[in-house]
């Protein structure tokens, strides 16, 4: 089993940035893919950003390009997501997810965090 711990979500302007982190516990997940989904109010889950177990692998949606940076450090079990330029539109619950598989749908993903509120006002 693993157990993801998302942080670092809190209340930022829009233009501000803000950096989650997941923490995995459990068994190793250094050879998992892990990534991000969130879920705004009345809306369903998406995708955010993946990673590759090695990092050589990116991906992210096409709503965060350019913007949300994801990068792991396999020592520490811990995934970043690192958003700047933040837009109201970005307001959900993010959570961290973790799999074998490297994917973009939520069926692709058996480790699910609790999810951590990000709020951007206008």
């Amino acid at each position: 089993q693993v157990q993801l711990v998302e942080s670092g979500g809190g209340l930022v302007q829009a233009g501000g940035s803000l950096r989650l982190s997941c923490a995995a516990s459990g068994r190793t997940i250094s050879t998992y893919a892990m990534g991000w989904f969130r879920q705004a109010p009345g809306k369903q889950r998406e995708f955010v950003a993946v990673i590759w177990w090695s990092g050589s692998l990116r991906s992210y949606s096409d709503s965060v390009k350019g913007r949300f940076t994801i990068s792991r450090d396999n020592r520490k079990n811990t995934v970043y997501l690192q958003m700047n330029s933040l837009k109201p539109e970005d307001t959900a619950v993010y959570y961290c997810v973790a799999g074998p598989n490297y994917g973009t749908t939520i069926e692709g993903y058996n480790y699910w965090g609790q999810g951590t509120q990000v709020t951007v006002s206008s």
